[in-house]
């Protein structure tokens, strides 16, 4: 059975199928960093959610071409940098080193492009200079370039907000690269260089030396680099309105023709159902919870387990969930590895096209990564029970661990080494007297060889088949 790829379009509220627009391949803009602080795990839930859906795209078989930019120039860069005497390239140059280090962790993929804001300066002039020609941009007294909202009919389209009922600023414009999401006005363009607030840094051009909005940054990347239509476009929930509205209403109407096909948006990630921030003391970036002894993988596993059009709560006892889910994960893998049996086997071929297709049809449906992991493990509890009863060969051992693989190109979890670590000898033999002593009901015996075995690391595990020893 071919799946379908369903997506939810932000923009239309449906699922619409996939399909590229342009020489099957699907290009993706997808909201990047602002390099003025460590990314917090707020920010890596949408980034891992925008993994997810990339090799969810790929493993559909389209080709992608995904971009992400990296916000180098904005207000609370240029305050870092001037805070700190220093340049703004070496005031954002070690965060987005550390960004990069923290994808690695998390075991993201790259995309194939990164911009840097900084690195398209011209690109983002050229468009204020069509917007301006067009007459939907204007000079502000304070000679800074705005877009004028009510040139664009179709702004509100994205974030479907009553816009005549909405607050409008004073002086119905806004200079502040973010703004309040009840707060309707025209945005900045170009913002006009102040050297109180902008130290050394500023661009010159035909409008006078500053340097551009931050709505207008993603929008001439995403365009240089992607076309004038781009098939995806991705990002946080908060990024609906008023950056992505904004982006819409700049694009188009230099353009003149559609932005983006489909929009995607990630729900908020809270710790402890509460919002995260630092007066809260539940305020973390990556680095943090590795300092506590968690692993990339343990983090990247915790924050993809939801789905992305939901609130995901993050606790410390879900990352605890999550290290056991991955445990199982190993176990299961190492147990598929040491398989070496000759039985003729011939009870798994059903089993791996049932797993493969449930898991296919739940990602299909809108990245359901729900419904997709409990195909995982449906698969792992019905090939344990057929291991127990002696009923998998080497062979149909070796198809389990290629499923398990495929499942792993959208999951990034899975480590399929094969560990022959042995049981050590004294070991085996206390397991094996504790079964004997069971079965002569000496239960003295029994536990006194169960504490040897729990205080060496390992662990006794009831499967269907029996007890079975193994590293704790």
């Amino acid at each position: 059975m071919k799946t379908t790829l369903k997506l939810y379009n932000t923009e239309s509220r449906s699922k619409e199928p996939v399909a590229p627009l342009i020489d099957g391949t699907i290009r993706m803009y997808t909201c990047g960093p602002t390099v003025y602080n460590y990314a917090h795990i707020g920010n890596f839930r949408t980034y891992i959610f925008e993994d997810i859906l990339r090799r969810t795209i790929k493993f559909f078989g389209f080709p992608i071409i995904q971009v992400m930019n990296l916000t180098d120039v904005d207000d609370k860069t240029i305050k870092g940098a001037i805070a700190n005497g220093i340049t703004l390239d070496q005031f954002t140059e070690p965060y987005k080193k550390a960004f990069f280090e923290d994808l690695k962790t998390l075991n993201i993929e790259p995309a194939e492009h990164y911009p840097a804001a900084t690195d398209y300066i011209q690109e983002m002039i050229d468009m204020i200079n069509i917007l301006l020609e067009k007459g939907v941009a204007y000079r502000g007294k304070d000679n800074s370039i705005y877009f004028a909202i009510s040139k664009f009919p179709r702004y509100g389209c994205l974030s479907h907000l009553q816009l005549d009922e909405l607050q409008a600023g004073a002086s119905e414009r806004v200079v502040a690269d973010e703004y309040e999401k009840e707060h309707v006005a025209d945005f900045v363009l170009w913002k006009s260089y102040e050297p109180e607030r902008d130290g050394k840094i500023y661009w010159e051009s035909p409008f006078g030396p500053g340097r551009p909005g931050w709505h207008l940054e993603c929008s001439a990347m995403a365009m240089k680099i992607l076309g004038e239509t781009i098939d995806i476009h991705v990002g946080g929930i908060d990024n609906m309105f008023p950056h992505h509205e904004n982006e819409i209403a700049q694009s188009e109407a230099c353009s003149g023709k559609a932005f983006v096909k489909h929009w995607m948006h990630s729900e908020h990630l809270v710790v402890d159902g509460k919002k995260m921030s630092k007066s809260l003391g539940n305020f973390f970036t990556l680095r943090d919870l590795m300092n506590k002894g968690f692993t990339g993988r343990q983090i990247r596993y915790l924050l993809l387990h939801t789905h992305y059009k939901t609130q995901l709560n993050f606790t410390f006892h879900g990352l605890e969930a999550a290290k056991c889910s991955l445990q199982r994960l190993d176990d299961f893998i190492q147990r598929l590895c040491h398989i070496n049996s000759t039985v003729s086997g011939g009870v798994l071929k059903g089993e791996i096209e049932k797993a493969y297709e449930q898991f296919a049809h739940a990602l299909g449906d809108d990245l359901n990564i729900s419904s997709a992991l409990a195909a995982l493990f449906d698969f792992v509890r019905e090939v344990n029970g057929l291991c127990d009863a002696g009923k998998i060969s080497k062979d149909e051992a070796g198809q389990a661990l290629e499923l398990m693989k495929k499942f792993n190109s959208i999951l990034g979890v899975m480590h399929f080494e094969k560990h022959d670590e042995a049981i050590p000898a004294e070991l085996q033999e206390a397991f094996e007297r504790r079964q004997q002593a069971r079965k002569d009901k000496n239960w003295k015996l029994s536990d006194e060889m169960r504490d040897f075995i729990t205080q060496r690391g390992y662990i006794l595990e009831d499967t269907p088949g029996g007890v079975r020893l193994k590293k704790g």
